[in-house]
């Protein structure tokens, strides 16, 4: 697939249409509810069960598949985590390697396509009217990054940019409805290349509240209002769309909590790393959550009929707070000795040059400055074509360079936070993954698997034709083990 398919013209729109209509014979599932707790590590699902042996989340587990060695998506950022299970693809095929990124076509937001090619493109709570506002007014399209596209310069807004279709629209274009809630109106993206895969969008701005556990908390619990209001077939209030009276067929949304809570309370500095009292309580708040959300389809009558998919978009990194470090980004990217376009920084920096030939240079510094950086390794030229991050000459969603840190180190210049997301870790990556259902024996599987493999099982949950979905089909990602 071409990379500058952004935008998508009528007729591969009409054949999404097309391939999205196909049902199989077998629908195993009427819905499916696939949520994110950001933060929850793989790791974190046996701490937690071991502490509430009589929790929501033990007795999801009873009857349910627990994928335990489960990773999401390099990189680990909340953008290309959510694309990943939505589309059974990797950044390479979807475009989508962060939420602030560079891309060397696009344009600076209401540039009307001036000048040379090339601009940061962010898709966060830089797009809304106003971020300061709970219910921001959406995403304001002076704020969104540009594009020529067919001769016109046009406005790109977050599902545009995605290179192959999601889970959504097919469940759309099936007739199904379907409804989802994040962090950000940027969020958008779940709707895929046609912009038609949500009947309703749920999206309070975060960072109109302090970043603080408990009004995180506070915010997360207006998405599992949503989903009470969805399980009843309700719109919920500031939403965009309708559910037209149906409860969706497939619905979901993230938690935010634990990733804040990881990051101001972290894990106690002792053998196994046990949850802090704060973390603790903050998984007691997820817990019963899904306690709200199980008894609300068993009151329906649909709690058997229902996929429950808890899959984390991202860990974060340390786990142990002995290892948690942190180094100016600034030093990153003086290191170079070279001209850089951007560069964004976590627990991982990615690096697009002014020039590519400038690589080699910029690889040679940088391993100078090993020592002194942290740095793990250095990905660039042959190698980042080689683990599949595809190439920054061909390609101009492609950064030229991932540096990425021993594990604890933050390139931050933040005190707010003791870890992060966004790089290549284990704490990162190895993250909750199960499903369950009544009607499903407990299992451990140990299989090594990826949250690519959400969406094509979603597919097949619904009856819907897996084949449909593109990403999925072009990187052969199949189904969870066990369906």
């Amino acid at each position: 697939m071409s990379f500058n398919m952004v935008i998508l013209d009528a007729a591969a729109l009409a054949v999404i249409g097309v391939e999205s209509s196909s049902v199989t014979k077998t629908q195993l599932f009427k819905h499916v509810a696939v949520f994110s707790v950001d933060g929850f590590h793989a790791t974190d699902v046996e701490k937690y069960v071991a502490a509430r042996p009589k929790s929501t989340i033990a007795q999801l587990l009873e009857t349910g598949y627990e994928y335990v060695n489960a990773y999401t998506s390099e990189p680990s950022d909340s953008f290309p985590g959510t694309v990943a299970q939505f589309t059974g693809a990797s950044p390479r095929t979807t475009g989508i390697f962060y939420d602030d990124t560079y891309d060397r076509t696009f344009y600076l937001p209401s540039s009307n396509c001036s000048g040379p090619p090339g601009a940061e493109v962010q898709y966060t709570e830089i797009c809304d009217y106003n971020d300061t506002l709970l219910f921001s007014g959406g995403i304001d399209p002076a704020n969104l990054p540009q594009k020529i596209v067919n001769g016109v310069c046009t406005d790109i807004y977050p599902h545009a940019r995605l290179r192959v279709n999601t889970v959504f629209e097919i469940a759309r274009a099936a007739g199904m409805v379907t409804a989802y809630a994040d962090k950000h109106p940027a969020y958008d993206v779940v709707r895929g290349p046609s912009g038609t895969g949500l009947s309703l969008g749920y999206f309070p701005e975060i960072n109109a509240i302090p970043t603080l556990v408990n009004t995180t908390i506070q915010y997360d619990g207006l998405h599992v209002s949503a989903f009470l209001d969805w399980i009843n077939g309700t719109d919920s209030a500031n939403s965009e769309g309708t559910l037209g009276g149906r409860i969706p067929s497939l619905f979901g949304g993230n938690f935010q909590s634990i990733n804040v809570a990881e990051k101001q309370d972290g894990y106690e500095n002792s053998t196994n790393n046990p949850f802090t009292p704060g973390l603790l309580a903050t998984f007691d708040f997820i817990d019963q959550s899904f306690a709200q959300i199980v008894n609300a389809l068993q009151a329906k009558n649909i709690y058997n009929e229902t996929l429950i998919v808890v899959a984390s978009k991202h860990g974060n990194a340390p786990i142990n707070p002995a290892k948690y470090a942190k180094i100016d980004p600034a030093l990153v990217t003086n290191a170079t000795g070279v001209d850089i376009l951007q560069q964004t920084s976590d627990d991982i920096a990615i690096i697009c040059l002014a020039n590519h030939n400038d690589t080699e240079k910029a690889v040679a510094n940088l391993q100078k400055q090993a020592s002194a950086l942290k740095i793990k390794n250095i990905i660039s030229g042959q190698t980042l074509i080689d683990r599949g991050f595809g190439n920054p000459l061909t390609d101009p969603a492609v950064p030229d360079i991932f540096v990425e840190p021993i594990e604890g180190i933050i390139y931050t210049t933040s005190n707010a936070k003791i870890a992060e997301h966004g790089g290549f870790h284990q704490d990162d990556r190895h993250i909750a993954c199960f499903v369950s259902n009544p009607r499903l024996k407990k299992q451990k599987i140990s299989t090594l698997t990826s949250t690519r493999q959400v969406g094509p099982t979603i597919l097949k949950a619904l009856g819907l034709n897996v084949t449909a979905l593109q990403g999925a089909r072009i990187e052969n990602t199949t189904v969870l083990q066990g369906f």
